[in-house]
Formats: structure tokens, C-alpha cells, sequence
């Protein structure tokens, strides 16, 4: 076993599921979607884009973009919740809240990307 690979696949998978954590529930809900899982969902793939910068393989430049993409769309998701509370201060209303989570479902469909590739990668390695 590699310590290594246990951590970046840790981490990969960890993004995956905070972000799936944040998605889930009514879409125009706002108190379905707590504010500190979006931010943990930022934090863990931006550590986990991090992870990806070593890898020089095919695979790696495409889960690292990926994980570009999952960060982009978390911090623009991030971002229109801040804008909404604190400088328009119309609060979490369902068409921002459907803006947020919408962009956080982008986000997961990336990370279930890398999730993918990270499952093919390993079994390909077995044989």
C-alpha cells in the first residue's frame, strides 16, 4: 500500500462526497444547503487540486482539470452566496439558492468524473 495514493485518493473521494452533501435536498430551499459544507467542499478540492499537480500522466492532466473545473464552479457558487447576503442583501432567495445549487451539481458531476477515472486508473494498475 502507498501512503501516498491512499491520501490523494482520500481526498479526491472526500470532495466528491461534501460536495454530494451539499447538492442534495430541494433545490430552491436555502436551509437545505448549509454555507460551512459548500465552504469544507471548497477547501477539501482545492487540497485535492493541489494533490493533482505532481501527476504528469495523461490521467492526471485530465483529473486535474477536472478538479480546476469543480473549484471554479464551487467558488462561483460561493461567490453569488456572498454577493446575495451581504452586498445586495436579498438573502438566500429560491433563484439564488438554485443559482448555488446548480452550480455546486456541476461541480459534483466533475468530481464523479474524477472518482471515475481515479477507480479506472487503479484497476487498470492491477493488471
Amino acid at each position: 500500500m502507498n501512503l501516498e495514493k491512499v491520501i490523494f485518493a482520500f481526498f479526491i473521494v472526500f470532495a466528491a462526497t461534501l460536495n454530494f452533501g451539499f447538492f442534495i435536498g430541494d433545490i430552491d430551499r436555502p436551509e437545505l444547503h448549509n454555507i460551512y459544507e459548500l465552504f469544507a467542499a471548497i477547501v477539501v478540492n482545492m487540497i485535492a487540486t493541489v494533490l493533482k499537480f505532481g501527476d504528469r500522466t495523461q490521467i492526471g492532466a485530465v483529473l486535474l482539470s477536472t478538479s480546476l473545473v469543480a473549484d471554479l464552479q464551487l467558488i462561483t457558487a460561493a461567490v453569488i452566496w456572498a454577493i446575495a447576503v451581504h452586498i445586495n442583501g436579498t438573502g438566500m432567495t429560491p433563484e439564488v439558492t438554485s443559482s448555488v445549487v446548480s452550480l455546486s451539481g456541476g461541480a459534483l458531476l466533475a468530481n464523479i468524473i474524477s472518482v471515475t477515472m481515479l477507480v479506472v486508473e487503479t484497476v487498470m494498475m492491477r493488471r
